[in-house]
């Protein structure tokens, strides 16, 4: 596959994922029954995708699959303390996370480049956290912190397993999820129609279908390039939040947006421009 098809599959990956914040908070659910029915549909999805000839999975498989499960639960939960917009804005700070430990686990050194748009992004994250927050706000917004610390693990990870299956990490992190969050099922479950439709969208193509395509993709592209190119989810997901449920976001929120989106694409437009002078072979890639 080439690079251009891939990125083309991370955008529609992005897409896809921007449904999740609006329908999260949608269900009347307590969060852990959501991410966790989520991850048992989901897998499902996976499951019959991979077919797992065995499940003797490697450490980096094991690895990648625990920063998934924290990656999802963390996300569902920050949902109901904190704006839907928040959460994705900040969990695309994912580059940084990235950054700091990509070269330990891939080998692959941060540039000039990189180093300018973490301090723009940081500066972007910290706006979330000058706004005036209840307590509730508060420890959505770390949480939010936490799920792209997992976003980051899961990618780098993911790519570490080349020459595997890397898809393997999301088959066995929605398993974890769905049994960590098992002790919770009895509690807070309705049976309105309209609630399971919701969890099983959630399920079977909000994360289903996109980490199909994010797995397949994901091979063909550099670690910073999986999370910079889907960015239509973190622009789109507060857009529809506020078509559908009429959530706003702050001022310094939007700010914060901004910079953080601002420091991922200037860091892919500017990593891609001084790689095709130093590349010209790499040209017309798209």
């Amino acid at each position: 596959m080439s690079r251009g098809l891939a990125i083309v599959l991370l955008i529609l990956t992005g897409i896809i994922w921007s449904t999740g914040g609006f329908l999260i908070k949608l269900i009347p659910w307590p969060p852990l029954v959501i991410a966790g029915l989520r991850s048992g549909f989901t897998a499902i999805i996976i499951f019959f995708y991979s077919r797992p000839k065995n499940f003797r999975f490697g450490k980096n498989t094991w690895a990648g699959a625990i920063c998934y499960a924290l990656m999802v639960i963390c996300f569902v939960v920050a949902n109901k303390l904190t704006s839907s917009g928040n959460v994705i804005l900040i969990q695309y700070a994912a580059p940084v996370y990235v950054a700091l430990f990509g070269y330990y686990i891939l080998g692959e050194r941060s540039t000039k480049i990189d180093w300018i748009a973490i301090i723009i992004i940081l500066t972007g994250l910290v706006c979330f956290f000058l706004e005036e927050l209840s307590f509730q706000q508060f420890w959505g917004n770390a949480l939010a912190l936490l799920s792209g610390a997992g976003f980051a693990g899961l990618t780098l990870y993911m790519r570490k397993q080349k020459n595997d299956n890397p898809i393997d990490s999301v088959l066995v992190g929605n398993i974890i999820t769905f049994l960590v969050c098992s002790p919770f099922y009895h509690s807070g479950v309705t049976y309105e129609p309209v609630n399971w439709a919701y969890i099983i969208f959630l399920g079977f193509f909000q994360l289903g279908l996109s980490y199909v395509l994010y797995s397949i993709a994901i091979k063909h592209v550099s670690a910073l390039d999986a999370i910079i190119y889907p960015v239509i989810e973190p622009i789109l997901n507060p857009i529809l939040a506020l078509f559908f449920i009429g959530e706003t976001m702050t001022s310094t929120a939007k700010l914060g947006g901004f910079l953080v989106i601002f420091g991922v694409i200037g860091r892919g437009v500017l990593k891609e421009y001084f790689g095709l002078k130093k590349n010209p072979s790499n040209e017309g890639f798209f």
